[in-house]
């Protein structure tokens, strides 16, 4: 008997649910509303220019990451282990010399924090990299502002460098996000890169797409709800299942979940042409003066005729119109990082680009996955909303619809 599965969602965990199946000698079908793989990690390409949607990156030494991508294939660009920030109309550069050792006596001059601060970033860096994923996700949560005073980290060192960057990272000026998320995004931080395909962050679930050989990819298809083992799509048709995985919201389609609606932050992405480069090394730039709007910038490598294609991503709320926004952006450029425009290009509002965790895991368990006898879950908003987690829930989801059709029960490590 062919078992007939279907995946909702052509994002990351979507597709490498479908990588797993096809390993495992079963085909799939994968339907998505949008046009296209990828989810939320998606690209558009313009006049030789490629925009992501958001600014993401791939930080290299995700374990599930090395485990499902060919770095070599992707061309990754990566940024030096560190930031430039700007304060005040001036510019610092504060990164980890044990790894570039060019940003030492930069790090040292800053005024970001006095130096215990900076020995304590260090010797949190070694600490976390001897940390196991056990360790980090079993233990207690507190939020990442709490964690950093108990770390005996200065109000001046939090303000001008932490808030600024994992603001960037979790969507939030709070830093109200897990301990367990930030001690592992800063592990992966302090043990690898951050960076960015060439062809941009589309080109990551382009090469886990490609990969599969025997699975049917259906876009442009959206799902009403789920009856019985049964899919009925928004323009009326129905489709029958043996086995769904829901790798994507399951709320709005299954009856039962209509009340546990997601909560998601947004972030508002712009692209603008300059004509310099005001950060000359490859590092994220980012803001740390609370009166602007921008939170970070960063150049796309690669120039093209006379411009550069610069990348500023806006976190706080407002209530500006879209020409305004761009205006106060442009201002903002100017007062505080001395960039002058040359032209305006591309807006995205991204409006669900992380999901609000208040508690997080690592990865979802084979036998977790499972929502009813024959329909089953995926996605990062289960763990800890980041490609690894999106990667290790589409396995998870993958292994217990195996086990179910092997076994007829999940007993799965």
């Amino acid at each position: 008997m062919k078992e007939k599965i279907i995946i909702i969602g052509a994002g990351v965990s979507g597709l490498v649910a479908a990588i797993n199946l096809e390993k495992a000698g079963f085909n799939s079908v994968i339907l998505d509303q949008s046009d296209r793989v990828g989810g939320r990690v998606k690209t558009d390409y313009r006049e030789g220019y490629q925009f992501d949607h958001g600014f993401q990156v791939l930080l290299t030494q995700y374990p599930a990451a090395k485990k499902y991508l060919n770095y070599n294939l992707l061309d990754l660009v990566e940024f030096d282990p560190g930031s430039c920030i700007f304060y005040h109309q001036k510019k610092y550069y504060i990164g980890d010399p044990s790894r570039k050792l060019s940003l030492l006596f930069p790090t040292l001059l800053a005024k970001i924090g006095n130096v215990a601060d900076k020995l304590k970033i260090l010797k949190l860096s070694k600490a976390l990299k001897k940390k196991s994923f056990d360790d980090i996700f079993l233990a207690p949560e507190t939020t990442t502002l709490v964690y950093l005073k108990e770390k005996g980290f200065s109000d001046e060192v939090i303000k001008k460098f932490f808030k600024p960057f994992f603001t960037g990272i979790f969507l939030e000026s709070e830093l109200t996000t897990s301990s367990r998320k930030f001690e592992f995004v800063y592990k992966m931080f302090a043990e690898g890169s951050a960076a960015i395909p060439k062809k941009g962050i589309q080109a990551i679930p382009n090469q886990l797409a490609a990969q599969l050989k025997n699975t049917e990819l259906e876009f442009n298809t959206s799902v009403e709800h789920i009856k019985a083992n049964e899919l009925v799509l928004t323009n009326g048709k129905t489709l029958a299942f043996d086995y769904c995985i829901i790798a994507a919201e399951a709320w709005p389609i299954i009856a039962n979940l209509k009340n546990q609606e997601s909560a998601w932050k947004s972030v508002e992405n712009l692209y603008f042409k300059v004509k310099e480069k005001v950060i000359k090394k490859p590092l994220i730039g980012l803001i740390a003066d609370e009166a602007a709007l921008v939170n970070n910038i960063h150049y796309q490598p690669i120039k093209k005729s006379d411009n550069y294609l610069l990348s500023v991503s806006v976190i706080k709320q407002h209530n500006l119109s879209k020409d305004e926004l761009i205006n106060r952006v442009e201002e903002d450029l100017a007062i505080y990082c001395d960039i002058k425009v040359d032209s305006f290009v591309k807006y995205f509002k991204i409006k669900k680009a992380l999901p609000v965790m208040h508690t997080v895991n690592y990865m979802m368990p084979p036998s977790e996955t499972q929502l009813k006898d024959r329909i089953f879950l995926a996605g990062d908003q289960l763990s800890n909303g980041s490609l690894n987690a999106a990667m290790l829930n589409g396995e998870s989801a993958a292994r217990a619809v195996i086990a179910k059709i092997k076994n007829g029960f999940i007993n799965v490590n």
